[in-house]
């Protein structure tokens, strides 16, 4: 998740079972199981919850022993994540073959990897992140080369996870990526254009409440009106989140990549921490984005369905950063109960 305070300084726009939680009813919505918490269950006690909730995609952020086991058998499909740190021992071939032969090799078949997320939001003007920038397209480069040598080609895509926070533009058909990130960014998206891999791409209309245009219904799916309309491409925005997801599109037509799609694959909205983070206000928010990606695509998009990871399965409580960040879960972590009454 992009920091808060780093969020806000961008302005885009002027612009243990719950009955009533059921994510398959929405097959193109999933949820990230994030582990940062002193007080989370256990994998296996997880893994059941997703499947008692008939979870049936999941975001790993690290190839985790315990919770690659627990999936086993339950045709949950999976993102695994190569986290930061390990970026740069994957510009070794070698490394990256063994990486996959341990982590999904000896998982498949077992468990359902989809997608592969080398890197997290990696950023070059994110003290926190930008010594990895050089390492990213190297270790998906290899990763890539040792799934297809694995013949896995067909059932696994590489790709990294971005966030919206690294383009620019108004309105979304002006988006673009920022000018200290092309360097970093068109060389990854013309990997993926040319392997037919999608982009990850974390958007948090959250961390937008401020600037100029986005006030809180625009940002919940509840605008009664059109808030942005696009003079150069004639479409017209109700929601953020399309706006936000259209910006991304356009930068990465513009980076090399005009058949490259998006996979939404965090969002979310925290219960506590900060101004209009509340219990009532995460709920429309998931509920509204459930509905929106089970129904339509964005105006850029219209005919493809949003595909989106609701972030995060458990509050966690050692997460770092803003208050907000320790609340973003769908379950309590504790009682394994749902926060919210989600239904479709």
């Amino acid at each position: 998740m992009a920091n808060l305070s780093y969020m806000k300084a961008i302005v885009l726009f002027l612009g243990i079972l719950v009955p009533a939680f059921r994510i398959t009813d929405a097959q193109s919505v999933g949820v990230c199981y994030g582990g940062n918490g002193n007080n989370l269950p256990s994998k296996q006690a997880t893994v059941d919850l997703f499947k008692a909730n008939r979870i049936q995609k999941m975001r790993l952020y690290n190839p985790d022993q315990p919770a690659l086991q627990a999936l086993r058998g339950t045709n949950i499909e999976v993102i695994l994540g190569v986290p930061n740190p390990d970026l740069q021992s994957l510009q070794d071939p070698a490394a990256a073959k063994t990486w996959v032969q341990n982590n999904i090799q000896s998982y498949t078949p077992g468990v359902n990897f989809r997608y592969i997320a080398v890197g997290n939001e990696v950023d070059p003007s994110n003290g926190g992140t930008s010594q990895f920038v050089n390492y990213v397209l190297p270790a998906m480069r290899n990763v890539h080369d040792a799934i297809v040598a694995a013949g896995l080609q067909n059932q696994i895509k590489v790709s990294t996870a971005t966030h919206s926070g690294l383009t620019t533009g108004f309105p979304p058909s002006k988006g673009s990526f920022h000018d200290n990130a092309r360097g970093f960014i068109d060389p990854i998206i013309q990997f993926l254009a040319q392997n037919n891999l999608p982009l990850l791409a974390n958007i948090y209309p959250y961390f937008y409440l401020g600037t100029p245009q986005v006030n809180l219904d625009y940002a919940l799916f509840r605008s009664p009106n059109v808030v942005v309309s696009d003079p150069d491409s004639n479409l017209q925005y109700w929601h953020l989140f399309d706006a936000l997801l259209d910006t991304i599109y356009s930068g990465v037509e513009k980076s090399g990549g005009p058949n490259v799609d998006i996979i939404v694959s965090e969002s979310g909205w925290p219960s506590a921490g900060d101004r209009e983070a509340s219990v009532e206000n995460a709920q429309t928010y998931y509920q509204n984005l459930i509905t929106h990606a089970k129904r339509n695509g964005t105006p850029k998009r219209p005919d493809k369905l949003v595909q989106v990871y609701l972030f995060a399965m458990f509050d966690e409580n050692q997460k770092e950063g803003l208050e907000t960040e320790k609340h973003f879960g769908l379950f309590d972590p504790t009682s394994q109960q749902s926060k919210y009454q989600l239904s479709f």
